[in-house]
Order: C-alpha cells, then sequence, then structure tokens
C-alpha cells in the first residue's frame, strides 16, 4: 500500500483552488519511493497494484454481502489519457457481477428531452455494486461549457456564468443526495501532458492495431486544451467536496497511474465499517438443523 499521506497529495481538498499548471503529470518523487530509480518504481508501482487487485476482490465480496453501501467511481479526462486501460487494470480481479461498466458518448434526443443528469441516475450502482462512469454527468460542465452549441433546449437561454454555476450547485446536490443513501463516490481526473497525449496519437497512428483507436475528432479537441483545462479546473474547483472529493492523478505514466487508483479505491472500500452479515438465534437454529440433516445422510 502507499502511505496515506502521499495519497492525500492528490485529493483535492474542498477548500483549496487547483491550477492544473502546478499538478505533475508524471510522478513528484516522494519519501516513500526515494530510493528506487524509474526502473525500480515501476516494479514498485506494480506490487502496489498487484495487492490492492488482490485486496479489492476480498472487499468487494464484503461490499456485496454488506449490502449497505455501494461505490460510483468516476473518470475523467482528455482523449489518450488512459481511462479504458486503467479501468481494465484495475478492475481486473473483480467478480464481474458485483461491477459495472457505463461509458457515456453522445447523448440522444431522448437524453437531451430530460435534465442532463437523467441518463446516468438510470445507470447508478446498486447496494453492494461498484459503478464505473467512463466519462460522466461531467461531459456537461466540460464538452457543453467548451461547445456550448450542444447545449439541449431550455427555457432560459442565459448561458453565463450563473447558468453554470446552476449546473455545478445540481451536481453537487445530486452526489450529496447519493452519499447520503449510502453510495460511496471517487472521482479521477486522469491529468495526462498534452506532449504524451501527442505521442499516444502517434502510437495509434504508427501501428496498424492500434489504427482503430484514432478518431478525426481527437486532433478537433486537442486545439482546445486550453480552453479544456480551464472548464476542468472550473469543475474540480467547484465540485470536490468532502462527500464526492476529486483526484488529481499524474497520467504520463500508465503503471503509476494504475497503482494510485488502485490504491486509492481499496483504501476508500477498506475504511467503511464492512461486515458480513451476522445471523439471529432463529437463523442459526435452522443451519444447524440442516447440519444435522446433511450429515444424517
Amino acid at each position: 500500500m502507499i502511505k496515506k499521506k502521499y495519497i492525500d497529495l492528490f485529493r483535492v481538498e474542498s477548500e483549496n483552488k487547483v491550477h492544473l499548471k502546478n499538478y505533475d503529470t508524471g510522478w513528484a518523487q516522494t519519501e516513500e519511493f526515494k530510493d528506487f530509480g524509474k526502473g525500480k518504481l515501476k516494479e514498485r508501482a506494480q506490487i502496489v497494484l498487484e495487492q490492492n487487485i488482490a485486496d479489492l476482490a476480498q472487499v468487494q465480496q464484503l461490499l456485496y454481502a454488506d449490502d449497505r453501501y455501494s461505490l460510483l467511481i468516476v473518470f475523467q479526462a482528455m482523449d489518450a489519457a488512459g481511462k479504458d486501460g486503467t479501468i481494465k487494470h484495475v478492475m481486473s480481479g473483480v467478480n464481474p457481477q458485483g461491477c459495472q461498466v457505463f461509458s457515456f458518448k453522445k447523448p440522444s434526443i431522448e437524453d437531451l428531452d430530460h435534465n442532463f443528469l437523467w441518463r446516468y441516475m438510470k445507470s447508478l450502482p446498486e447496494r453492494g455494486r461498484i459503478g464505473i462512469f467512463n466519462r460522466s454527468y461531467y461531459e456537461d460542465v466540460l464538452v457543453v461549457k467548451v461547445h456550448p452549441e450542444l447545449l439541449q433546449n431550455l427555457p432560459d437561454g442565459k448561458r453565463g456564468k450563473k447558468f453554470w454555476e446552476s449546473r455545478y450547485e445540481d451536481i453537487n446536490a445530486f452526489e450529496h443526495h447519493l452519499k447520503r443513501n449510502g453510495t460511496v463516490i471517487l472521482k479521477f481526473f486522469l491529468n495526462v501532458s498534452k506532449k504524451e497525449q501527442k505521442q499516444r496519437f502517434m502510437e495509434r497512428l504508427e501501428h496498424p492495431e492500434k489504427n482503430w483507436k484514432f478518431s478525426c475528432s481527437d486532433l478537433a479537441e486537442r486545439e482546445h486544451w486550453d480552453d479544456y483545462m480551464k472548464v476542468y479546473e472550473d469543475a474540480i474547483n467547484a465540485t470536490s467536496t468532502k462527500w464526492a472529493p476529486w483526484y488529481i492523478i499524474p497520467a504520463d505514466n500508465k503503471w503509476i497511474t494504475r497503482a494510485l487508483v488502485a490504491d486509492i479505491i481499496t483504501s476508500t472500500l477498506r475504511n467503511l465499517d464492512l461486515e458480513f452479515p451476522k445471523l439471529n438465534e432463529e437463523q442459526l437454529k435452522i443451519l444447524a438443523e440442516a447440519r444435522k440433516t446433511l450429515e444424517a445422510e
């Protein structure tokens, strides 16, 4: 496990003001890893990831049996930041019956005819389950803010500062409601650099087996890089709360991204008061009778 004081470095406290330029997209060397070179650091990160994958499999079973909490994990990032790979590796050991992943694409006409949270509400995890949003309702204060022409038809046509502040308030209220009803929320912004994104785009273009991952729209959105950094800052500053914190995860090195995300998820679940259901005396008597019946066969 990574020491808590280092994990805390990535959590955005509600009273802090975020400026993404101040966040290292690689890995800032800490006391935890000061004796490791990059190669050994990668080995250490892999050990942390593997241990957390094993631990997560165990605590997931406890989450399911306890049946009081659900876990919602939100991933947001620029293109090629590694959301898909992080989900694949971190959740590789969990029972598929207790985990569900939703990847939200362009909204349908039906989606646009409802409030902006509607399609996400339908996909929330049940008690005892882990739900993952690969992109989420935050797209409606990110992409839509950069491209206001995508905004759904609304009675009030004003799209100024107060409009977006109201949307942040809606999100905070929505997440607070979920928290009060037993949903634990973790939000990860995978913070990739523009330089690293270019390299990953080039890999997709140069390797035939990765060509399918590339879209011309990726380049179009890259032209709005500075705009996106600004709207991410605005969203994180407005919606990182005690009940639903944001974590800004360095994403230039996939191996450290995965180790950090896995550690935060596992640590969060372990800190819940999860326990296996306790049987009452009547239920224990029924089990005792069942044992006698089987032993008598």
